[in-house]
């Protein structure tokens, strides 16, 4: 969704031209892909950082432009709904201290969107979901003024034909009609994008689906919504019911935000296709460039169809095509939440990361020893009760499976993180370091989403539920700010 589109309304024939250009996009990656030494590089980590702004009330501020006009900083953008911005970080080498890296984006990030937002009288929060939203702060209005936007938010309510529907489980049940999508603007997420080598990309993907249920669970950070105690990571029901394009008579069609179809066969090019065939177009916007022609003089085609199609398709686990230096395809991780902390978030990443190389080349053993649907129901399982969860796990000795405590098993995986990690160069120390924090996490048995719960019910006792939830969020912040991970937070 980066892709700048202009204009917000379609006719019939627009999108039968783009379809037949994804078609031919299709064709041209499927070549791309099979050339040989095609995507070939040193393999890479990036990652997208989303923030919502607050005010001095700790209630959402809807001023993201405003706060952009303030930065010069070209590594930040507004996000799908006026209280939410997002920092596009640098990319680095995953060999070497690329977490290191990391942390410094995301602290020199969140410094800077700190000075401008305090122009506004705001400030920052890194969360799943702000837990002092209300209803009135999803409205209509609340959608920041981009082309991009009113067209996504056009295009999914003419397929619904309706309002879009919330019904999230929990301790106070969550059922609500919504008219727009500005509902799942409140999800805000740290997303990762890994670059390892292409013949590599089927076993790394498929590990990566399957390690994110673990790193989901000790990373959950979203229990509330709307004054309502729902699921550890709530974010996950959210985004996936907020879009929802697919009205009564039409649930049998895949969902537009899903964990994906099964464990691959051929490589990201099933990937490719899956979103073409079982995805109806959103945005039918034609690119100048003929991706056959691009091809045929040479050229690295941008197939920006494929791409603007790609990013409508939001699977928690999905490739990306990027036609810089000679064209790759990397996988984007969008499963993990934003916050607590950057030393939280970089423990996270280099936990999912690290589990994900280190689980790699069992791969092939692995598919046979756990079905996908077990790996499916393993990521629903872990954002709703997090470390408490029970999941599935593969046991190699046995060539089978068994259920296993989520937090405990987290405490297990992390030497495997830490060889996926030294496999591609990551310095030993400061992958330890990341990789500890997780344990130690895990071992406290206090998440994000766990030291929020807990928090709130202290405060709950003496005051309203949106007093106790402002007063929660204040304390939140400050801990946030203070750069202690938390799992060493107080509850006094």
């Amino acid at each position: 969704m980066g892709l700048e589109i202009d204009r917000d309304q379609f006719e019939s024939r627009d999108y039968d031209r783009f379809a037949d250009r994804l078609a031919s996009c299709l064709g041209v990656l499927e070549e791309l892909l099979a050339r040989p030494g095609f995507g070939r590089g040193p393999a890479e980590l990036g990652a997208e950082l989303e923030l919502a702004l607050i005010d001095e009330d700790a209630r959402a501020l809807p001023l993201n432009e405003e706060v952009l006009r303030e930065t010069v900083d070209d590594r930040m953008t507004v996000e799908l709904d006026r209280f939410n911005l997002e920092c596009n970080l640098v990319h680095c080498g995953l060999e070497g201290g690329p977490f290191a890296h990391l942390r410094r984006e995301i602290e020199s990030a969140g410094r800077e969107l700190e000075r401008a937002a305090a122009i506004h009288g705001g400030r920052v929060a890194m969360i799943g979901i702000l837990p002092t939203l209300s209803e009135g702060d999803l409205q209509a209005g609340a959608m920041t003024d981009a082309i991009r936007y009113r067209a996504l938010s056009r295009s999914l309510r003419a397929r619904r034909g309706g309002p879009f529907q919330l019904d999230i489980d929990g301790a106070d049940p969550l059922r609500l009609d919504c008219d727009d999508v500005t509902y799942e603007g409140a999800a805000t997420s740290l997303q990762l994008h890994l670059r390892v080598p292409p013949e590599q990309f089927a076993d790394v993907f498929d590990a990566v689906q399957l390690a994110t249920a673990p790193a989901l669970a000790v990373g959950a950070n979203s229990p509330t919504l709307l004054g309502h105690r729902l699921w550890d990571e709530t974010r996950v029901a959210l985004f996936k019911q907020a879009v929802d394009e697919r009205g009564p008579a039409s649930r049998t069609r895949a969902a537009r935000v899903s964990f994906g179809a099964g464990w691959l066969e051929e490589g990201a090019i099933e990937l490719f296709r899956q979103a073409v065939r079982d995805y109806g177009v959103l945005l039918p916007v034609l690119d100048g460039e003929d991706p056959d022609e691009a091809l045929e003089a040479g050229r690295v085609p941008a197939l920006r169809e494929i791409r603007l199609h790609q990013g409508t398709v939001w699977s928690w686990n999905r490739p990306v095509y990027h036609p810089h230096g000679g064209g790759h395809v990397r996988i984007e991780l969008r499963a993990l939440p934003s916050g607590p902390t950057a030393v939280d978030m970089v423990a996270n990443a280099a936990f999912l990361v690290g589990l994900g190389l280190g689980l790699a080349p069992e791969m092939p053993r692995l598919r046979e020893a756990i079905d996908f649907e077990a790996a499916h129901s393993n990521f629903y399982r872990a954002a709703q009760r997090g470390l408490d969860a029970e999941l599935l796990w593969p046991d190699l000795e046995s060539g089978g499976s068994r259920p296993r405590k989520a937090g405990e098993l987290v405490r297990e995986l992390g030497g495997l993180a830490r060889e996926g990690l030294a496999r591609f160069g990551v310095d030993a120390d400061e992958a330890d370091e990341a990789i500890t924090t997780v344990e130690r996490r895990a071992a406290a048995g206090r998440t994000g989403a766990g030291w929020q719960r807990a928090r709130l019910e202290r405060l709950g006792r003496g005051h309203p539920t949106s007093d106790a939830l402002a007063r929660m969020l204040e304390d939140y912040v400050a801990r946030s700010a203070s750069g202690v991970p938390v799992h060493e937070w107080s509850l006094d």
